[in-house]
């Protein structure tokens, strides 16, 4: 097991040293189930409380605190707790699973597939017609890449997902356990009878950029037509949906449970909380937030936050929910 003395850590960080300890770090501990072996963080006043009980004999804090280690336990002021902890979490950070074989024998690979140099293909996937691996592509098990796809360097895609004929997919992007790329977009309309549903054929596809993240089980749906487009860095959490022809800017956001309707467009950086819905043909100018729980059913400009169902400026929103609290309490 790794372990590190103070010294390291923070030659690591680059942050300001107070105090010391001789105890060796062998990971990164919540505050209040840190082990004497482990050090820990604290990211507002909040927390400072639990310092005193906790058992950890190191600390990450920011600047705006005030208290002090103790007596052999060391605090690193960094100016970003959360940054400074993602740099410790890397350090201690897990191999990934390994791989008895480059490509597994129970592998399906069509004849005219390119698959690059070093590429690690896992047990029972598929890798169709024309596909193209770029190199250093990792393909876990049970991995199924229809015909025609492309996918770039580095990519890492999780067992269980599923991308669909013709997709393109940038390089250095991760995509975890069952996520789905390029199923049809939700489309029907009544038919001419009244008597059932027609479905709308989805002949585009999905392109993603580089250094794209998507959490398990969420989807991105192939095109109508054209193609559905989420820009380079954008970050994608569990159970999200992003319907068909949506385009999503660079370095976007998006919580757990949030969607996307179809042909949404957002600009760069645009932040979605959770379980947030966008309707239809909505777009989403570049810095906006949308809070979590909200409805969006208008555009929102620029650097706007927005709340609420429907949801309007954010500020107006909680005036409106103070005032209704204080009528109910009225009555």
């Amino acid at each position: 097991m790794a372990s590190y003395s103070i010294s390291e850590i923070n030659n690591l960080i680059k942050g300001e040293l107070i105090g010391n300890t001789t105890q060796k770090i062998e990971g990164p501990e919540e505050i209040q189930k840190a082990d004497s072996n482990q050090i820990t963080f604290i990211g507002s006043k909040k927390y400072e409380k639990y310092w005193a009980d906790s058992k950890a004999c190191a600390a990450l804090i920011g600047y705006d605190l005030k208290i002090e280690p103790g007596d052999d336990r060391a605090f690193i002021k960094v100016k970003n707790v959360d940054l400074a902890m993602a740099k410790i979490l890397e350090l201690f950070n897990p191999p990934p699973p390994v791989f008895g074989t480059d490509i597994h024998p129970t592998a399906v690979i069509h004849e005219t597939a390119k698959i690059g140099e070093g590429c690690k293909i896992g047990a029972n996937c598929y890798v169709g017609k024309d596909v193209e691996l770029g190199s250093e592509v990792v393909l876990y098990p049970n991995v199924c890449v229809f015909d025609e796809t492309s996918i770039g360097n580095n990519t890492i895609v999780w067992s269980g997902t599923i991308i669909r004929e013709r997709c393109i997919v940038g390089s250095h992007c991760i995509f975890h356990t069952n996520v789905s790329i390029g199923a049809d977009g939700f489309g029907y309309r009544p038919s001419e009878d009244g008597r059932g549903l027609v479905k709308i054929p989805q002949i585009g596809n999905v392109i993603i950029g580089h250094y794209v993240e998507i959490g398990a089980n969420s989807c991105v749906d192939r095109a109508k037509f054209s193609s559905t487009i989420v820009g380079d860095g954008c970050k994608i959490d569990n159970l999200v949906q992003i319907a068909h022809n949506s385009i999503m800017g660079r370095s976007c956001i998006m919580a757990g449970h949030s969607g996307l309707a179809g042909s949404v467009t957002l600009g760069d950086g645009v932040i979605i909380g959770g379980s947030a819905s966008i309707k239809d043909h909505t777009t989403i100018h570049s810095g906006a937030t949308v809070g979590a729980g909200s409805g969006v059913m208008n555009d929102v400009e620029a650097g706007k936050t927005v709340l609420g169902y429907p949801a309007q400026d954010a500020r107006d929103m909680l005036k409106q929910w103070v005032a209704i609290r204080k009528f109910m309490k009225n009555q």
